[in-house]
């Protein structure tokens, strides 16, 4: 009896220590999040299927990063709570990863440091619950409010964008160096806590954590026979519901010619670029309102292609409303264009589309507008080309706005596939917020790459002075076009100078006036006058450095704008500049200059500075 009391007892000894060495709840190292939604969110799996780049280790931060703001929105930590936990979610991480058939280690490569996503006070202002945030911020923050609503409508991302830039300067402010530390934190209370959709809606990820998803075209599936079947059914029935409209169109309008006709159709076309972008159609009637019937007034500038008007909605949002010009089938190919372009694009320092309008009658013929928010300080250019306005754009606002300007740039070439070149770059082209924030704008000249291919063989276009010579001469379009641009636009804000100066009766290019002062050790000549004793001369001197290296007549020896970002930024060291062919205003490249059909007047007049955004 006593022997089997005995055995009895050693086996519930041995019951308990089993369970307590493989009960996963009493690990100290088990994963606390749920990470299965790898596998079904319709994220851009293909960036990483063949490499392992930044695109590809940004793409898994954010997509980590889903389930970093479910764990906060169910616990109120923003980061895990020790590294054995942080070791575990990454490994499941990986698992994951490998159902998809993605490289065993990709996980190791991109996300190495798992201390990163532990809880520590020297993370961000010493922020670790959602109660230390609202210590920090207050109980509500403009993150609050302006992540709130539908996602897919491309003003929502924009103000939350906006939103979280303002929080981080808030925090910034308790801790200088909270900025770099701080980001990740913003981005996680937006999709977990501001938003309504919670972190796991594809649309939420995709703005506030950067998540890029795949398009339409991705998923489709054209290898199936049904499929195909169905796409050649429904693109005959739209083709006859075409044909009928058509019909329907010129028996309407009788006095409607072939032009028109044409025109017509191109209008169509314009309507399906706008399918499900999140855009709003506007009716004439309500830019009427809101621009006072496009009164002289209202008018703030003459922009690419059109005249810009100053509007208010019934809602008292302010926008401005750019009138295309031109009514013949190249308006209708810049407009739609546009359009296309901007729907594409959405990041904080480039210009996002409210929506547009196209109206048609037979006294006005058609007319397309473009709706923007209203940007209150107007074009670059209206301050850097205006004596009294310059003194406004100190050290610390010249550098934001060069630093914005890459950003953007940087986006387009690196954050989006295919890339979009802008091909015109310029002051005027870059609009300025009510904080002198400056975003990219006017993309109906803007060209979108084909997927593999690394430069576009196309008809020259862009302002003198902006555009780089191998794209005048061969008219090939790569991404090195738009660092030229760039860098001419950074020399024009460090200096003041014009692009071209024509005060003189010689022709001389601002790279070549530069150029000559920078090689004979007088860099500092090229300061403009009204900061040249406000900011640090070393970096002021590497942000002329970058500019002369951007605008470098060799394209083999200019950086990509991801590079030459990290040179600004102080994160890579400049190379040595390289030697130049004779300057682009010697005579020999003068016939080249005089006969390219580049546009004069393209972008937002100088003298008007519209204020569209």
């Amino acid at each position: 009896m006593v022997n089997t009391l005995l055995f009895s007892s050693l086996l519930l000894f041995v019951f308990f220590i089993f369970n307590a060495f493989t009960d996963p709840s009493s690990a100290n190292s088990s994963c606390p999040i749920d990470l299965r939604y790898v596998k079904t969110v319709p994220w851009e799996a293909s960036l990483c299927q063949t490499n392992k780049d930044q695109n590809c280790c940004s793409a898994l931060l954010s997509l980590f990063g889903m389930g970093m703001a479910q764990h906060l929105k169910d616990t109120s930590m923003f980061r895990l709570p020790d590294r054995n936990a942080s070791v575990s979610c990454l490994s499941d991480f990986q698992e994951q990863l490998n159902a998809l058939s993605m490289d065993p280690s990709l996980v190791h490569t991109c996300l190495p440091d798992p201390d990163e996503f532990v809880s520590n006070t020297s993370k961000c202002v010493g922020i670790i619950t959602r109660a230390d945030w609202i210590q920090k911020t207050g109980p509500a923050t403009e993150l609050d409010t302006a992540c709130k609503g539908d996602f897919s409508v491309l003003t929502r991302c924009s103000l939350c964008l906006d939103a979280g830039q303002k929080v981080n300067s808030q925090l910034t402010s308790l801790d200088p160096t909270a900025a770099s530390k701080c980001f990740y934190f913003i981005c996680l209370y937006a999709a977990a806590i501001a938003s309504d959709s919670g972190p796991m809606d594809a649309q939420t990820t995709a703005c506030t954590l950067r998540l890029p998803l795949v398009t339409e075209e991705t998923r489709k599936e054209p290898s199936q026979s049904k499929e195909r079947l169905l796409k050649v059914l429904f693109a005959s029935l739209g083709a006859l519901v075409g044909v009928l409209l058509a019909f329907a169109l010129a028996v309407l309008y009788r006095k409607w010619d072939g032009m028109r006709k044409q025109t017509a159709s191109s209008t169509s076309f314009t309507v399906t670029l706008l399918r499900n972008s999140g855009a709003k159609w506007f009716r004439l009637s309500e830019l009427e309102q809101a621009t006072n019937w496009f009164s002289q007034k209202n008018f703030i500038g003459r922009g690419g292609h059109g005249l810009v008007y100053k509007g208010t909605l019934e809602d008292g949002t302010l926008i401005a409303v750019k009138q295309m010009e031109d009514s013949d089938l190249q308006g209708d190919v810049e407009f739609s264009n546009e359009v296309d372009i901007i729907c594409k694009i959405r990041h904080r320092n480039l210009l996002s589309l409210r929506g547009c309008c196209v109206a048609s009658d037979d006294f006005y013929s058609k007319r397309r507008y473009l709706v923007y928010d209203y940007m209150s300080n107007g074009s670059l250019g209206g301050y850097l080309y205006n004596d009294n306005k310059r003194k406004l754009l100190t050290w610390p606002r010249r550098k934001n706005i060069i630093l914005d300007v890459a950003n953007g740039l940087a986006y387009l070439h690196n954050g989006i596939k295919p890339a979009i070149y802008h091909r015109d770059i310029k002051p005027t082209n870059i609009l300025l917020d009510l904080d002198m924030k400056a975003k990219l704008a006017d993309f109906g000249m803007a060209k979108q790459t084909l997927e593999g291919h690394s430069h576009v063989s196309t008809r020259v276009a862009g302002t003198h002075g902006y555009v780089a010579p191998e794209y005048a001469l061969y008219g090939q379009l790569t991404e090195k076009s738009d660092v030229y641009s760039f860098g001419i636009v950074v020399l024009e804000i460090m200096s003041g100078r014009k692009a071209l100066d024509t005060s003189n009766s010689s022709l001389v290019l601002i790279t070549d006036w530069a150029w000559k002062l920078a090689k004979s050790g007088n860099i500092e000549e090229i300061f403009d006058e009204t900061v040249k004793a406000e900011g640090p001369k070393r970096v002021m001197e590497r942000f002329v450095l970058v500019g002369l290296l951007c605008a470098h007549v060799m394209v083999a020896f200019r950086p990509t704008i991801a590079d030459a970002l990290k040179m600004l930024e102080g994160d890579i060291d400049i190379p040595q500049l390289p030697d130049r062919p004779l300057p682009l205003s010697h005579q020999s490249f003068r016939p080249v200059w005089d006969n390219l059909s580049i546009s004069e007047t393209s972008g937002w007049s100088s003298s008007t500075s519209g204020k569209l955004s």
